[in-house]
């Protein structure tokens, strides 16, 4: 990671750590990086995306090159069109799953990957310079708020089957998923009830989406829904919910939807990704199912990352993250939500049925810290956590990160006695405190 960029793209609170400046000099990069670059600018439903857009629009034609503004759009949208229009970039602005008063700035390539660290570097060196074109060598900037059809389209197309007969609610987070979501699942046949669907982008993620799932509980039980699919600020993660309440997660996702394609042939290398968070009772249990495992460093680039270096077509995080490779680039929650609806229409079974694994207990705690860096070279904090580690029973694991995109410290702890999980999880909560308060 540099340092502007976390583990995935440049995020921060608006007009603190995210300024316009900030978001010109991004622009302005693309501008230097390559001679008069097409760059499509997408966002999520936050007040702040417009101000953003402009700023970093302005960088961009500044060095000559050229804006095409998405307008609000999933960042699976922005990847899938910057390489369906042979754009050389392509720009989300958006902060995912953050709340409202958060923002940021990821960077697609011309095939709709993400940038990789060193990339993301490069640009970072060119932040000190400013590339200014003399008139009338200035780009120009077009609204292209209609090519959001075309990714819909690609979205329809993906489904194998009509959902017909398929009751769904769709919690778009109020955020870019709230038009495009419930128009793809009623053009498949499905029975929707649009939630959380506003553009009001004061309300995104605001007690709803996939970090509040349980907040679909009550309407799939008002409304006698089959299922319930929750997706993030700018819908790249899925969170799902059954007729009986139940919460499933991107690993126990990842799960069936590996089992499902291995059924099928559909699984390259009978091999799946996912990271350092990814339950052991998943790997477990992919294990008895024949289907190798392999894990990545947190954050959804690496596992993509790998899945391309291996020629895999299944990976993601616990957090909902899914990418399926042999269809699109990126993590795409709608995409993935389209994939388990599939697969309870072909097997005609619940996800209760098909999900058949008992989870070890998890304990994950996010601490709002000062100083990230002094805490993860704690001499103190590692000696503790190996302790720790060497305590837990059934090769549970303890893992203290920083977070890639916030000034925080997840805790998570995994063993088979989750009253001891817990225990551990706050005596490292208290001594991260610590840490962070001493001088």
């Amino acid at each position: 990671m540099g340092i502007y960029f976390g583990t995935d793209g440049l995020r921060g609170i608006v007009n603190e750590d995210l300024s316009f400046d900030i978001a010109y000099k991004c622009g302005n990069a693309l501008a230097t990086v390559k001679e008069s670059p097409t760059v499509l600018v997408g966002r999520d439903t936050r007040v702040s995306g417009e101000y953003l857009t402009v700023a970093l629009a302005g960088g961009v034609m500044s060095g000559g090159g050229n804006v095409i503004d998405l307008g609000i759009i999933p960042t699976a949208g922005v990847a899938y069109l910057t390489r369906e229009l042979g754009a050389d970039y392509g720009v989300v602005i958006s902060a995912s799953h953050n709340s409202r008063e958060y923002n940021g700035i990821k960077v697609f390539d011309s095939e709709g990957y993400k940038l990789g660290d060193k990339e993301e570097e490069r640009l970072e060196r060119c932040f000190i310079h400013h590339k200014v074109n003399d008139f009338p060598k200035i780009g120009r900037f077009t609204v292209g708020d209609n090519y959001y059809k075309r990714y819909e389209s690609f979205l329809v197309s993906s489904s194998e089957c009509s959902l017909s007969g398929l009751s769904v609610v769709l919690d778009g987070a109020n955020g870019a998923a709230s038009r495009i979501a419930p128009a793809v699942f009623r053009r498949l046949g499905a029975n929707v009830v649009a939630s959380s669907c506003s553009t009001d982008g004061m309300r995104i993620n605001d007690g709803c989406g996939a970090l509040y799932p349980e907040s679909l509980v009550g309407r799939i039980a008002r409304y006698k829904a089959d299922i319930g699919f929750a997706f993030d600020g700018d819908a790249d993660r899925l969170m799902v919910v059954d007729k009986t309440g139940r919460v499933f997660d991107g690993d126990m996702i990842i799960y069936m939807l590996a089992r499902y394609f291995k059924s099928r042939g559909l699984l390259r290398d009978n091999t799946v990704v996912g990271t350092s968070h990814t339950n052991m009772a998943i790997e477990r249990a992919l294990g008895r199912e024949g289907i190798s495992f392999i894990r990545t460093d947190i954050g959804d680039k690496y596992v993509l990352a790998k899945l391309v270096e291996r020629g895999l077509s299944l990976g993601g995080e616990q957090s909902g993250h899914i990418i399926l490779k042999d269809l699109h680039s990126t993590g795409d929650g709608i995409l993935s939500a389209i994939a388990v609806a599939n697969m309870l229409c072909a097997t005609g079974k619940s996800l209760e049925e098909l999900f058949d694994v008992e989870l070890y207990p998890q304990t994950n705690v996010n601490v709002v810290v000062e100083d990230k860096f002094k805490i993860m070279n704690s001499l103190t904090l590692s000696a503790e956590v190996m302790r720790m580690q060497n305590a837990l029973t059934g090769g549970g694991r303890i893992m203290v990160r920083a977070s890639g995109t916030e000034p925080k410290i997840r805790v998570m702890v995994e063993g088979e006695c989750e009253n001891a999980n817990r225990r551990y999880a706050n005596e490292l909560v208290s001594l991260i405190k610590r840490i962070d308060e001493k001088d």
